[in-house]
């Protein structure tokens, strides 16, 4: 699979928000820009292990920029809407707040997610349509 120049988002494979953010932004993705990996992947194992992010520890969305750096929690969502069509390209506008009150908001949905929107007994299998987008 061809990574050059595609930014990478790496996600809770058996979370049910999780897949459903994952289905937004593959929606919204009109440039082709992303490609995806679950945190329990070995591919996003490896990721997570480069940049020195422990994958026990780690629960959350993480965008790898090639050659740039990687961003985690709010700032990966916001830092992905940037490259969203619609609506969704405004909500980078909230990357203004402290880092520590978007990541307050967002660990509450984080640790609470599971209870309200459910989980699945393994990760999501993509359509063969989409399958060109999910690293293994």
């Amino acid at each position: 699979m061809e990574l050059t120049g595609k930014k990478i988002v790496l996600f809770d494979g058996v979370c049910n928000l999780c897949n459903s953010a994952i289905q937004t932004i593959i929606k919204h993705d009109k440039n082709d820009i992303f490609r995806f990996a679950s945190l329990q992947s070995e591919f996003g194992k490896k990721m997570l292990e480069e940049r020195n992010l422990d994958p026990e520890e780690l629960d959350s969305i993480v965008l790898i920029e090639p050659g740039v750096a990687y961003y985690k929690k709010s700032t990966a969502a916001l830092e992905i809407s940037r490259d969203l069509s619609g609506g969704y390209k405004s909500l980078k506008n909230l990357l203004f707040l402290p880092e520590g009150i978007r990541d307050g908001v967002y660990d509450f949905v984080a640790k609470n997610r599971y209870k309200w929107y459910g989980k699945k007994d393994q990760c999501m299998i993509p359509s063969p349509e989409l399958k060109a987008k999910f690293i293994d």
